[in-house]
This record gives structure tokens, sequence and C-alpha cells, in this order.
């Protein structure tokens, strides 16, 4: 029995690909078409095919369980999510002026802090902000640039609106798997590449090396750049060693590098020590140097904030730029959009409620069955409460958390997020919720992703996308509607 999808539902959510039961939309048609002539044994054969792939290219993430770090093959669905390019186009511009408006933001609060004084952002909530490093005062980083990569986590809406859900300016990661999902989906479906104008997504690699190399103090042709990972044991190593290898960069631990007393950074190696330029680092700030944060970590290079500070080798991203990367920052982004670049946000936020204002938390403490609460700097999903689906002693704890420490909780909306069709289990797509996150790059110029990263909340009725928390991903498709 092939797909029937007079029989999908998508119910009272908007749906990615199919507007109503039977009917596709116009981006979406060929794949509909396609996926429907399909028989059960060839959407099973072409399921098993993705799962061997994955296997065979090594595409894994790790989860932390019981003190135990788990690797996992990654949760894929063949059943890519389709975008239409003249939608993408105004998205891609509102990612890079948000973007463009927070780094202006972070280079302000560790300079003049005009933004203060003028009374947009609250003197306190930076004050109180546990991602501000006083350490990085006066700090210049090239093109005042300090967040160079981001990922946004954009959601839509019942009204098939793009909404910002949330920054991450600290160490975004998941654009490995973008590419991954792609290179995966052209081994499943290679005959729909020929049919469907797919905009192309592979040039990340080569436009994250452009714009580290832009970062280099040095101006020479070839800087040496390098990744500096935690190790194998972090949730995130398949990418870091992924994009090393991609960009031709050299991986690195921190015991790979020295700092010596000229403030260079150098790489040991077999032949002796060599100069390095940009760090593209995937590390914390309170790990990256145990002469300035924690005197305890391993994992980073003693005086590499000296060398930083002293403007001989660049960081990415730098140190600081997480104050930015806090959800009660993120209420003020449209107006920071304002105060920097005279523009309205092409992008909007999706409503958020300040806890720490006493009017708004007493709205949400009386709608926490209603509502989602999330703390400031948490990521992963985790740390947060689905009022909806929630029990009543788990309100009853966040109340008293709200109460205890307001400045670091948010609410926003139990949002109608999108679905698209997902192969869960058996050969009948399910409505599955979805989020999606491109990834934004600021050096000396600006690049955008085509389309991102699209988690799916692969259990029925979850909103929770997080891989690390049973969701999972699928394919996205920008395609070109305009050309024929």
């Amino acid at each position: 029995m092939s797909i029937n999808w007079n029989e999908y539902q998508p119910n009272q959510f908007y749906d990615e690909l199919i507007r109503q039961p039977g009917k596709p939309r116009p981006a979406g048609r060929k794949l509909a078409g396609y996926l429907c002539k399909l028989t059960e044994q060839e959407l099973t054969e072409r399921r098993n095919a993705a799962e061997v792939t994955i296997q065979q290219m090594g595409v894994s993430f790790t989860v932390y369980t019981d003190g135990q770090n788990i690797d996992r093959s990654w949760p894929f669905d063949i059943i890519p999510r389709v975008i239409d390019s003249k939608q993408w186009q105004s998205t891609e511009l509102g990612l890079k002026q948000r973007l463009k408006a927070l780094n202006m933001f972070i280079n302000d609060l560790y300079h003049d802090q005009n933004i203060i004084k003028d009374g947009i952002v609250p003197a306190h909530i930076i004050k109180e902000s546990k991602n501000f490093r006083k350490e990085c005062i006066g700090v210049s980083p090239p093109y005042g640039v300090w967040a160079h990569i981001c990922g946004t986590d954009l959601v839509r809406d019942e009204d098939g609106k793009f909404y910002v859900l949330e920054d991450n300016l600290r160490v975004p990661s998941g654009v490995s798997y973008m590419l991954e999902n792609r290179a995966i989906t052209k081994r499943v479906f290679p005959e729909l590449f020929e049919s469907v104008r797919i905009l192309p997504n592979n040039a990340y690699p080569a436009e994250l090396l452009k714009m580290l190399g832009s970062l280099s103090p040095r101006k020479i042709k070839q800087p040496q750049i390098v990744v500096l990972t935690p190790g194998i044991f972090n949730s995130a190593y398949f990418e870091h060693a992924f994009l090393a290898q991609e960009m031709g960069a050299e991986l690195v631990e921190g015991s790979d590098l020295v700092v010596n007393d000229d403030n260079i950074v150098y790489m040991k190696t077999i032949s002796g020590l060599e100069r390095v330029d940009v760090i593209y680092r995937r590390i914390d700030d309170l790990f990256l140097d145990p002469e300035v944060f924690n005197k305890d970590s391993v994992l980073g290079v003693p005086g590499l904030m000296r060398a930083w500070k002293a403007g001989k080798v660049a960081l990415a991203n730098a140190p600081g730029a997480g104050v930015a990367d806090d959800k009660v920052v993120y209420a003020y982004v449209p107006k920071m959009i304002e105060y920097y670049l005279g523009e309205k946000a092409i992008l909007p936020n999706v409503e958020t409620f300040l806890c720490e204002d006493p009017e708004q938390r007493s709205y949400v403490l009386a709608n926490l069955d209603k509502l989602v609460i999330k703390p400031a700097n948490e990521s992963g999903g985790y740390g947060m409460l689905v009022g909806p689906h929630s029990t009543k002693k788990m309100r009853d704890t966040f109340a008293e958390l709200i109460v205890g420490n307001p400045r670091n909780y948010i609410a926003q909306p139990t949002l109608k997020l999108s679905t698209a069709p997902s192969l869960v289990e058996g050969t009948q797509p399910k409505p599955r919720h979805l989020d999606l996150r491109p990834f934004i790059l600021q050096g000396k110029s600006m690049y955008c992703t085509t389309g991102g990263l699209t988690r799916v909340a692969m259990k029925e009725g979850s909103l929770v996308v997080n891989s690390s928390q049973g969701g999972g991903s699928k394919d996205t498709w920008i395609v070109d509607m305009e050309k024929r």
C-alpha cells in the first residue's frame, strides 16, 4: 500500500508539505507526487538504505545517561522538509539583520554601553548575566564581531510565518548534521534531485573557512586555522572532526597548543612549534584559559586570553559573546535592531514574558499550565516546563524557582508548532512537530546557510525536538519555484 495523502491529517496545525488532505503545497508537489508512487516495500527499502548509509558514514551523536557517554546513530527521517525559495530570501535577510544587531550590541556592552545609558536595555540584566565577561571589557575583535557563528532557532506558528525562538551564540552546533542529512537524502532519493530544483547547501565549510581566514591577525594567504575540541567524549565531537576535515584545518585539543611569552599561540607538531592564527573553539568560555577562568580546566590553553587580547590570535566565537545568548536578552533584540540599525525587525520574536517584571510574573504564575517556561541560559531543551504537558507537582516546583530567581526565567505561549509528514513507524506518514536552525556567519562579510538543520519531535504530540531527548532530523529543501 502506497502513501495516500488523502488520509494524512495535519489537524489544526500548519503543515509544511500538505496544506489539507490530498493537497500538497506548491513547493512540495513533486515530492508528494513522487512519494505516493512508491510501494510500501520501496519505502521500507529507502528507509533501510538511509539507516545503512548513516552507519557507513559514522554519523552519530553522544547522549549523557547515568554518568555514561552513549554514542547513537543519527535519528533521521527520509521525508524532506520543503520551503519555497521566495520565502527563504526574506528569512535570510532577517537572520543577517539579527546577527548584525546582536554583534553591535555585544561590542557596545564591552565598550561604551550606550544601549544601557539610553535606557533601551536595563543595566541590571547585564549586571546579573552569568555570561557577561568583565575580562573582555575594552577588547576590540576584528570588524567589531564577537559572535562569528550563530545558530538561530526558527519555528513556524499556525499562521505559517517564521518566528525566532532563540539565538545560539556561544558554541552553536548542528551544521554538520545539516550537511550529512543532504548527503543521505541524495543516496536515498537521487532521482528527485534531477526533477526538483533544490538549492545546494554544501557551501558552508568553504564559507566557514573563508570567514575564519578573514579574522587572521597575519594577513597571509593561508593562515593557520585550528578547531579546538574538548575531546572525543564531547557530545558534538563528530561535528568538530567533520568540520576540521571539511575545511582542511587541524583538529586540536588544549594540550596540543601552547602560548609563549611572546603572546603567540603555537601548535605542537612533529617538526616543532607552528604558529596558530585563528582558533575555532568548541569549548565554553570558562574552560578556555585556566589563567583567567576555571583554574582547574585541562581543556583550554594557559595564556590564550593574553594572546587574544594582544591581537596575536583570533577566537571564534569570541569570549564573552554568550552575553547575548540569554533568553532574557533575546526579548530585547527587536529593540536592538531599531536602536543600532534604524530598522524594524524582519523576523519577529515569539511573544515573551519576563518573570523579573512583577506584572508579567503574576501572569506567568497564574498560567503555568498554558505556557512554556525556560531558564535564561540553559540549552538542549533542558530545565524547561511545557505547561500543557506538565503535572501539578512540576508546576509547583517551577513556581518556586521563578519566585526564587525571577531574572533567570522567561515564559512563552505554547505555540502550535508546524508539522511535517514523518515516517515514524510503518509506511504511512504521520505529522510531527519541527523547528529549523539556520547558521549565519559574520566576519569581514556575512553568509547564511541555504535552509538549515530541521529537527523533528518524533514522539506524537511532543514539542521537544532535541536529539538528546528523543528528537530526530530530516533534510531541508529550499525549492526554487521561479526557474523553469
